[in-house]
């Protein structure tokens, strides 16, 4: 039986990784991360391997359409493809739902969005002045429904995008 201290001793750095994670993965899961072209060299640090082997599995997951290459920068640049991981999201949600759950969430979130509409006066969240009040409080609250807003709109984006993959079976278009 192996002896469990509940309190590890520790040099105050935690292992970013577990133990197995292999170098794709690591490089996948740091560039999930990446918001903006980041040198591959920096994701090769982050990750924990050779930059070499960054490069090559970044160059693969730019194929796949996992991430974005930017070759003409020194050293090439990568960031995620946002589009990947929205097209990831609505396939998990055409999978877990039914087409009249789906049209059903959308009918939801149209009413919500409708709301916000009709509450700041606009179709545009972006629009909307935050600060037309000097109250904190204020601020604060249309700060966090504007921030709602958004979601509320991107979520539409995401199910109607899973209902057209649930209705032409993983397919965007009909086949």
């Amino acid at each position: 039986m192996i002896d469990f201290d509940p309190a590890p001793e520790s040099d105050g750095e935690r292992p970013r990784w577990q133990e197995g994670t292999d170098t794709f993965d690591r490089i996948y899961d740091v560039v999930l991360g990446v918001s903006s072209p980041t040198a591959y060299t920096d994701i090769a640090d982050l990750a924990g391997c050779s930059p070499n082997a960054a490069k090559k599995h970044l160059d693969r997951l730019a194929e796949m359409g996992v991430v974005r290459a930017d070759h003409d920068g020194r050293p090439a640049r990568y960031e995620r493809n946002a589009g990947y991981l929205e097209w990831q999201e609505a396939s998990r949600i055409a999978a877990d739902l039914s087409v009249e759950e789906i049209v059903d969430r959308v009918a939801d979130l149209e009413e919500r969005r409708s709301e916000y509409e009709a509450r700041f006066g606009t179709t545009d969240p972006a629009t909307v002045s935050v600060f037309e009040t000097a109250d904190h409080g204020t601020i604060h609250d249309r700060m966090n429904a504007v921030s709602e807003w958004r979601g509320v709109i991107r979520d539409i984006r995401l199910y109607e995008f899973a209902r057209r993959l649930s209705q032409n079976d993983g397919h965007l278009i009909p086949a």
